[in-house]
């Protein structure tokens, strides 16, 4: 009752005229930042944080959080129609989102898109109203050796994103890590894999990366084909909403990558990418036909859509209830805080419960306002694949390449962007899939950077990745997303000749 209370009286403070106008602002702001490839949710608040500037704290913060999940949103647009993926979160989308959209289902990729993002954005904030206190203590249980086990039961729980072949999957994930590597250490200082480049010793930009290996591959395949004669031009067919029978396959995989996106979102530095490629994961290992993912199917736009929205719910737990920050947007929301003179904490919810429960509900009218705006435009939106291709093509190219050149202003980052392109070009030809690339590329990081703390911590013992409860359950969830689909797989070749 007393939460009741809370939320109720947080309503008041969301729905006054003035919060109602910053909120949809700041949704039509991050619609608008999440269709760009390359500025980010991150970026896109840290660009916006001076217009704040003189308003009140409540009013700033829920146009900020507005910015935030209307990223969310708009990133899976030009995934799904020119797979180009506007924010990091949205890379899985593309995978079977744009492959829907050359089947003639864009409009229903764009729909389900945004209703995931609406029921499982909702579902988060529920859950983040409920649970937040209780996720924020086990949050806190999670020392560099759970992280580091984490982080290895994603990379094995992504084999199922390796196609048929196993040995093409840890092609891509080890290059993943190599690509990881590369930059300046940051125990010792020493520059690695550089080449004598100073444009490196940051390492490769993730967006670069994946704008290459998405967008520009994607044009250059687009080239081939029609310079070959082979182009088939992108049309909508059918019904332009979803059929009875996507929508019916689509609600089990809404609910699971609510679950899935909200709970790695409580996890410090996890992240929506990371949500929305386990969420696509686990739909490809539990799908009846696997072999449908990657070709057009609707769950593999449904399931990661949903994670990359309820995680920006559950990156919200930690930085209210602890104070530290679950991503990088939550990052610089967390300096708004700081700049009104409010430290985020334990002490939040009793000192500011006006302030912190107008914010939370502002989420649930935000989501609202998202999803009549994203609705309606599905039908204007489909119209770019009727864009002839010497005019979609260079679109794409200068969208890409403002996107990329964006991140650091560097021209350097325009030829990763080509040299990624090229990559991407040769994994479509030889059927080596890029998700586990993407993956490793996220986590490389942070795992070498979880290992060697671990490892710091316990005076090299491994018996540190074994002590506690969390890393046993993890490594034996590791064990099982390697051992299982070899057992599936063995079984399979055997009932072949039969």
């Amino acid at each position: 009752m007393e939460v009741l209370q809370h939320v109720l009286n947080g309503f008041a403070v969301a729905a006054q005229p003035v919060n109602i106008a910053y909120l949809f602002a700041g949704c039509v702001l991050g619609t608008i930042i999440g269709v760009l490839p390359g500025v980010g949710p991150a970026a896109g608040i840290a660009l916006l944080l001076p217009v704040t500037a003189g308003m009140p704290a409540t009013s700033a913060l829920i146009m900020l959080a507005g910015i935030y999940y209307g990223a969310m949103y708009g990133g899976s647009t030009t995934a799904i129609l020119i797979n180009t993926p506007g924010e990091s979160g949205s890379v899985m989308t593309t995978i079977d989102g744009y492959q829907m959209a050359r089947n003639g289902r864009a409009g229903a990729a764009l729909a389900i898109s945004a209703i995931a993002s609406f029921i499982a954005g909702t579902l988060g904030i529920v859950l983040l109203t409920l649970l937040a206190v209780p996720l924020s203590t086990f949050a806190i249980r999670f020392g560099p050796a759970e992280y580091f086990t984490l982080m290895v039961f994603a990379l094995t729980a992504a084999s199922a994103l390796g196609g048929d072949s196993f040995a093409k999957g840890m092609i891509s994930t080890v290059l993943g890590l190599i690509v990881a590597t590369v930059g300046v250490d940051l125990q010792s200082g020493q520059a690695r894999y550089t080449f004598g480049l100073p444009q490196l010793q940051e390492g490769f930009s993730f967006i670069v990366v994946v704008v290459g290996l998405f967008a520009v591959s994607e044009v250059f395949i687009a080239i081939e084909e029609h310079l070959s004669g082979t182009a088939k031009p992108m049309r909508v067919t059918g019904p332009i909403w979803l059929t009875r029978d996507e929508w019916r396959r689509s609600v089990k995989p809404i609910a699971r990558g609510g679950i899935v996106g909200f709970l790695v979102g409580v996890l410090p530095g996890a992240g929506s990418t990371i949500a929305s490629i386990l969420a696509y994961s686990i739909e490809k290992k539990w799908a009846r036909d696997p072999s449908r993912f990657g070709k057009g199917a609707i769950e593999g736009v449904a399931a990661p859509e949903a994670a990359n929205n309820a995680s920006t719910a559950g990156a919200m737990v930690p930085l209210l209830t602890l104070g530290v920050p679950g991503s990088g947007a939550t990052a610089i929301i967390m300096g708004a805080f700081i700049i009104y003179g409010i430290q985020p904490g334990p002490l939040l919810f009793q000192s500011q419960p006006a302030l912190v429960w107008g914010l939370i509900d502002s989420m649930y009218l935000g989501n609202v306002m998202l999803l009549v705006l994203n609705l309606p435009l599905v039908g204007l939106f489909v119209r770019v694949l009727y864009i002839p291709t010497g005019i979609l093509l260079p679109l794409i190219l200068a969208i890409s390449s403002i996107g990329v050149y964006s991140v650091n202003y560097s021209v350097f980052d325009l030829y990763v962007a080509l040299a990624f392109g090229g990559i991407g070009y040769a994994f479509r030809k030889l059927g080596v899939p890029t998700a586990p690339l993407v993956l490793a590329l996220v986590l490389g990081g942070m795992m070498e950077q979880s290992f060697r703390q671990a490892m710091t911590i316990s005076s090299a013992n491994p018996v540190i990745f074994v002590q506690s409860g969390i890393s046993v359950t993890l490594l034996v969830a590791t064990v099982l997303s390697i051992a299982v689909p070899l057992v599936m797989a063995r079984r399979k070749r055997r009932r072949g000749p039969a």
